[in-house]
């Protein structure tokens, strides 16, 4: 049995003016609900993920001085998510250099000679592995150059397994998606064409006394 394009077509035409019909604030209302939906789903079925640090401080020598330890601070910082770092730093974490790529951050302070290393993955148990070993790797490297540098680097906390994700949790996720739907609704509003007003109703002519009169002597 097939289905009546006539009838489809009315179907159609009566949803789109029910839709119309509609105040303008349910299409707010909408984006907020299917924006929180949405969030709240991305946030529930996406794999946690879990952050670690670990933290390394330059010592100057006596042949030094704590601004050149800061500088050198600096220029280790960037070096850390190098290839010949990370190059020995898989060997201790057990896994490939394109993980620790992806999965590691090194940050420095301007202020003090202190170098931050991040790793980020979906175990507690491996980022903290994987930051320890970059920041290991690095120590190693930055001393093996220590007789030029007069500068040396020390391990001053170890990256310890986290205990909770550092990912963002269902509920807030669910907030920024709801934020996001209310944005685009509004911004629909703006964008929606305007209906055209409805032209008002004639009056009815009425006819003049003398055209009245022709007509009565017609008759």
């Amino acid at each position: 049995m097939t289905e009546n394009p006539t009838r489809r077509r009315r179907f159609a035409g009566a949803l789109s003016t029910r839709v119309r019909a509609l105040p303008p604030w349910t299409t707010v209302a909408a984006g907020v609900l299917c924006g929180g939906l949405a969030g709240g789903a991305y946030g529930e079925l996406r794999a946690p993920e879990y952050t670690a640090s670990s933290y390394v401080v330059a010592v100057p020598t006596a042949k030094s001085d704590p601004a050149s330890a800061t500088g050198f601070a600096q220029a280790y910082g960037r070096v850390a998510t190098q290839l010949a770092v990370l190059g020995d730093a898989q060997v201790w974490a057990g896994v490939p250099v394109s993980t620790l790529r992806n999965s590691v951050r090194a940050a420095t302070s301007p202020d003090a000679p202190m170098i931050s290393v991040t790793a980020t993955s979906a175990r507690p148990d491996l980022a903290a592995d994987i930051a320890n070993a970059v920041a290991r790797s690095l120590t190693r490297h930055a001393n093996d150059t220590q007789s030029s540098t007069h500068v040396k680097l020390l391990n001053f906390s170890r990256a310890v397994e986290p205990a909770s994700p550092s990912s963002p949790s269902a509920p807030l996720t669910g907030l920024v998606g709801a934020g996001a739907g209310g944005l685009l609704g509004g911004l629909a509003l703006l964008v929606r064409p305007r209906r055209a007003p409805e032209d008002p109703p004639r009056p009815a002519s009425v006819p003049s006394p003398a055209q009245a009169a022709d007509v009565h002597g017609q008759l």
